[in-house]
């Protein structure tokens, strides 16, 4: 498998570059999880990073490569398939 050493932005990893393996496309994983342990022995804590473009070439607007940044709220949006209907709004219940 191939790696390319991919810079991280946001969170606990600020600054630092892991080798992170790439796909048949040649893409990193759009989401990369990082398990960090409790110190107490609890279950871990994960750091959650989405993968975005790391900049654009100035002339003709090619990308440059991918960079991870930091997602605080930890959560993955839900995978949705484009032949599912769409989910309703919440109404608050009305008394």
């Amino acid at each position: 498998m191939r790696s390319e050493p991919t810079p991280f932005e946001g969170g606990p990893m600020d600054g630092r570059t892991l080798p992170i393996l790439v796909g048949p496309t040649g893409h990193p994983p759009k989401w990369y999880e990082i398990p960090v342990p409790a110190p107490d022995g609890g279950p871990p804590t994960v750091l959650l990073y989405e993968r975005v473009p790391a900049g654009y070439t100035k002339r003709l607007g090619l990308q440059k490569g991918w960079k991870y940044t930091y997602s605080p709220n930890g959560e993955k949006p839900k995978l949705r398939w484009p032949w599912t209907k769409p989910t309703p709004p919440r109404t608050p219940p009305t008394e």
